[in-house]
């Protein structure tokens, strides 16, 4: 293993010394399964799109690899003033691309989340998640030092605001993810009860108008509660998959669950690695994810600044939440939500939001070098 000198005092040298090395290489793991994963879900998603090269979504996933795995390290260089700085400029940068994706996004299966580029797609939702956490960390430990300004009305409008732009495109998923992680952040900050009280009663009326206004909530609600009533291809297809595979599976490549659903390679990629690794594969997987949420929070928890303390804890959740909801889709837990499993899931927003995500978490628990400690949080 490389050595360096302790009077270095680099930006690297501090990086390599403080950042959480277990919690990188688990990263690196669940990044290396998603492009082995490709190989298998991609090919067939490739022909039966049409395209002339069986191999295009595995290429493109590799890039995406490189490209979030790079990502993941430069985010987690930052110290925490910069890590705020990077958040407010992403935030600002996707909140006007998610109000542009109104004007003229793409529309796929009857939502509007995309914008579209030289052949490529770009969800903003997924790099407004990460930086609107930082924020609301940063906004929130400002009142110890400021208590005469409305500091959590702040970052509650800010939460409202983007919530408005995904609710219109619609993107319930996401919005019920932000949420959460929101409201943990806002936990961890030390939410006071009116505010948990409002945080419930408008989460109730706003889940009431959305089952009573939006026909695809309405129906995935309904067929999760009664599924002999509904369509439930998707999700019986994929607990049949998984249940086929058994201890050991079915075999690399020998899987049928990528062949019989449209988003085997993106929602489902659970369900091929069930189907064709087993259970063992499936909860080594979840193994993984454990390992990064529960690591992340605790060390969180140890971290005296509370702007620290709570922005790495709702980014370490937010990573955690995707992951559950989208393994719970797949196992017929619960309501179908066309949410991405993180470092897995075939999709360049996916992986860079994930990168994004869990580099600001890991800057935020590095413990402070002597390059670090010169700087306050809050400047």
């Amino acid at each position: 293993m490389t050595t360096i000198a302790r009077s270095d005092r680099s930006l690297i040298a501090e990086w390599y010394r403080t950042v959480d090395w277990p919690t990188l290489a688990a990263c690196g793991m669940l990044l290396m399964l998603g492009l082995m994963l490709s190989l298998s879900a991609g090919p067939p998603a490739a022909d039966r799109m049409g395209y002339a090269d069986s191999f295009r979504f595995v290429w493109r996933h590799g890039a995406f690899v490189i490209l979030a795995a790079a990502c993941l390290v430069a985010t987690s260089l930052l110290d925490a003033k910069w890590a705020r700085r990077v958040a407010g400029g992403v935030f600002i940068l996707a909140f006007l691309l998610m109000a542009g994706v109104l004007l003229f996004g793409h529309e796929a299966k009857g939502a509007q989340r995309w914008l579209r580029f030289a052949g490529f797609s770009l969800q903003p939702s997924e790099l407004v998640k990460p930086s609107l956490i930082v924020l609301a960390g940063w906004l929130l430990a400002q009142r110890q030092l400021y208590p005469n300004v409305p500091w959590a009305k702040v970052a509650f409008g800010l939460y409202a605001l983007t919530l408005c732009l995904l609710l219109l495109q619609p993107d319930v998923g996401q919005a019920f993810l932000l949420t959460a992680a929101f409201m943990v952040t806002f936990f961890v900050s030390g939410l006071p009860w009116r505010w948990a009280a409002g945080f419930a009663g408008g989460g109730v009326a706003l889940s009431g108008l959305l089952f009573l206004t939006l026909p695809h909530v309405r129906f995935r609600i309904l067929s999760f509660i009664s599924p002999s009533a509904y369509d439930t291809y998707q999700v019986d297809v994929a607990r049949r998959a998984i249940a086929n595979g058994g201890v050991f599976g079915v075999g690399p490549g020998e899987g049928t669950i990528k062949t019989a659903l449209p988003d085997a390679h993106t929602d489902f990629v659970f369900a091929v690695m069930s189907e064709e690794f087993g259970v063992i594969l499936a909860f080594g997987v979840l193994a993984l994810y454990l390992f990064i949420v529960a690591r992340g929070i605790l060390q969180a928890a140890q971290v005296q600044d509370p702007y620290r303390r709570a922005a790495a804890t709702g980014l370490f959740a937010v990573f955690g939440l995707q992951a559950a909801i989208n393994i719970g889709v797949n196992v017929g837990l619960m309501p179908p939500k066309g949410m991405t499993l993180p470092f897995l899931s075939y999709g360049g927003s996916s992986m860079l939001g994930s990168a994004v995500t869990l580099g600001l978490a890991l800057a935020l628990v590095r413990r402070r070098g002597a390059r670090l400690r010169f700087r306050s949080a809050y400047a």
